[in-house]
């Protein structure tokens, strides 16, 4: 009996340390970034030993793979597949942007970084393809629709985290203004 009561509480310990592992990579990706987080610093800032996060972690792909499915957990990307229902094109691009621009509000100083190293860092580009390609590529599709060549260019605009960026944290629009202005734009490409 003592044996079995040991085994458990010492995978809950191994859990445990796994969770602040992740817990310190996700939150130094989001301050200084995934291409400038060492081992040393995740290791600190969990109260690990490097060994340690090796035992859990053996390179750092897994543990790139572990703190994006961790984000995606906590807020996922909105799901293309609900805007499919909505018949009128114009409210279809209203609602999917808002959406997607509600999402990037909340996960803005991590996707800054996140994507800015994806610019010159081969793993974080490969784990941003991973996690959000199929996401991006579902928003083209539903909210591309019936669109000509030239408004599906202005649509990959608008979907971009930088257009946000420049549109609302730069600009001082609200996200739905944002939005708004996106889909006039998207309708006067022809």
């Amino acid at each position: 009996m003592a044996r079995t009561y040991t085994q458990k509480r010492r995978a809950e310990q191994q859990s445990e340390t796994r969770r602040r592992i992740v817990e310190a990579a996700v939150e130094l990706h989001g301050s200084v970034g995934p291409a400038r987080t060492t081992i040393s610093m995740i290791a600190e800032r969990a109260g690990v030993q490097r060994h340690t996060l090796y035992a859990h972690f053996p390179d750092e792909r897994s543990l790139y793979l572990a703190c994006s499915g961790l984000t995606q957990e906590r807020d996922p990307p909105p799901e293309a597949g609900a805007w499919r229902s909505i018949e009128d094109r114009h409210e279809r691009l209203r609602v999917g942007l808002a959406a997607l621009y509600g999402w990037y509000e909340r996960n803005a100083e991590l996707l800054a970084c996140v994507l800015r190293d994806a610019e010159y860092h081969q793993l974080t580009r490969e784990i941003a393809e991973l996690r959000f390609g199929p996401y991006m590529a579902a928003y083209q599709e539903v909210l591309g629709a019936k669109l000509s060549m030239k408004q599906r260019a202005v649509l990959r605009l608008a979907l971009s985290f930088f257009t946000w960026r420049t549109l609302v944290r730069e600009g001082g629009l609200r996200p739905a203004a944002a939005a708004g202005a996106m889909v006039q734009a998207i309708n006067g490409a022809k």
